[in-house]
C-alpha cells in the first residue's frame, strides 16, 4: 500500500519516477519479443488460406469444370479441353430441394454408367488437390461429378414426347428455351413414361440429343434417377472465361404447366393491392389539399 506521498513501501522511488522508467520497459520488452521473418510466416499463411478454401468449398461455394458440350449452349465444354468454369451454390439446398429448372451438379448415382477407373486418387488430400487444380485447368475434372438441369421431381410423371416433341410433365409440355437447337426433323430420344419417386430427381441435359442423362444411364427407367442426396449445389453463374461472365438461368419448364387460376395469382394479388394504395394516396392529398386552403 502506498503512502501519503505516493512512494511505494520498501521502494526508495516515488511515482513520478516509476513513471518515469515504465515507457523503457515497454521498449526493452518489445526489442525482445523480435519479429517472424517472413519464411517463418509464409507457410502459416498457406495454411490458414488452405484451410479457409476447404471451409469454403465443402460448405458455402465451389468452382466446377464442364467436361462435356451436353449442357450446350448453356454451358460450354467439350472432350479433353477447358470448358466454363461455373460457380455452385452449396448453400441453397440446405434449406430447400432441387427445383424444376435448376442446373445442379451433382454426384455421379450408383445406379448410373460409370466411366471406369475414377481419375481420383484414393488419398483424401490428393483427391483434394486434383479437384483444385481442375479448377485452374491443371488436372483433370472428376468424372464422378455431372452437371445437368431439373426436369421433374419426386411425385411427378416425366413422359416424351407430343408431336412438337416437347417432354410432359403430369401430362403437360414443357417451355424450355434452354435447349440447344433442334433442327427441324431432329427428334428428342424418346422414354416411357414415368413417375419420379420421392427423394429423386429427373435430369436432363440442355443439349438434349447429345447429353446421356436419366433417359439412357443405367439402360434408363429407374436407374436413371438421381439422389437428391447426391446434389452438391445449384450452378449460379460462369466465372471464367471472362468473355463468358454471366449467369445461369433457372427458368421454371413447367411455368406454363401451371393451373390458368394459379397463374392469375400474381396479377390478382397486385390489383387487390393497388386499391388500398390509391385510397390512401387519395386521403394523403385530400389532407394536405385541405391544409393548404385553411392557411
Amino acid at each position: 500500500m502506498s503512502d501519503a506521498d505516493g512512494a511505494v513501501p520498501g521502494d526508495g522511488r516515488g511515482a513520478e519516477d516509476l513513471d518515469a522508467t515504465a515507457p523503457e520497459a515497454t521498449r526493452d520488452t518489445k526489442k525482445a519479443k523480435k519479429k517472424r521473418p517472413f519464411w517463418v510466416e509464409l507457410p502459416i499463411l498457406i495454411g490458414v488460406a488452405l484451410v479457409l478454401t476447404i471451409i469454403i468449398q465443402s460448405f458455402i461455394a465451389r468452382v466446377f469444370v464442364i467436361p462435356s458440350e451436353s449442357m450446350e449452349q448453356t454451358l460450354h465444354g467439350c472432350e479433353g479441353c477447358n470448358g466454363d468454369r461455373i460457380l455452385v451454390d452449396r448453400v441453397v439446398y440446405y434449406f430447400r430441394d432441387p427445383a424444376p429448372g435448376d442446373v445442379v451438379v451433382f454426384e455421379r448415382p450408383t445406379t448410373w454408367d460409370q466411366h471406369g477407373p475414377s481419375n481420383r486418387s484414393d488419398n483424401a488430400l490428393v483427391a483434394w488437390l486434383q479437384d483444385f487444380g481442375a479448377q485452374f485447368g491443371l488436372a483433370e475434372p472428376s468424372e464422378e461429378d455431372v452437371v445437368k438441369r431439373v426436369i421433374a421431381v419426386g411425385g411427378q410423371t416425366v413422359e416424351c414426347c407430343d408431336d412438337q416433341q416437347r417432354v410432359l410433365v403430369d401430362g403437360k409440355p414443357l417451355d424450355e428455351p434452354y435447349i440447344n437447337h433442334l433442327f427441324p426433323n431432329d427428334e428428342q430420344r424418346k422414354f416411357d413414361k414415368i413417375t419420379v419417386p420421392p427423394g429423386m430427381l429427373w435430369v436432363m441435359g440442355d443439349n438434349r440429343n447429345a447429353s446421356a442423362d436419366s433417359r439412357v444411364q443405367g439402360g434408363g427407367g429407374v436407374n436413371g434417377f438421381v439422389p437428391v442426396d447426391n446434389v452438391i449445389g445449384k450452378a449460379r453463374t460462369i466465372i471464367l472465361p471472362p468473355s463468358r461472365w454471366q449467369g445461369i438461368g433457372d427458368h421454371n419448364p413447367q411455368a406454363l404447366s401451371a393451373p390458368v387460376w394459379q397463374a392469375g395469382i400474381p396479377v390478382g394479388v397486385g390489383v387487390a393491392a393497388a386499391w388500398p394504395v390509391l385510397w390512401l394516396g387519395r386521403r394523403l392529398r385530400g389532407a394536405v389539399g385541405g391544409r393548404g386552403r385553411s392557411e
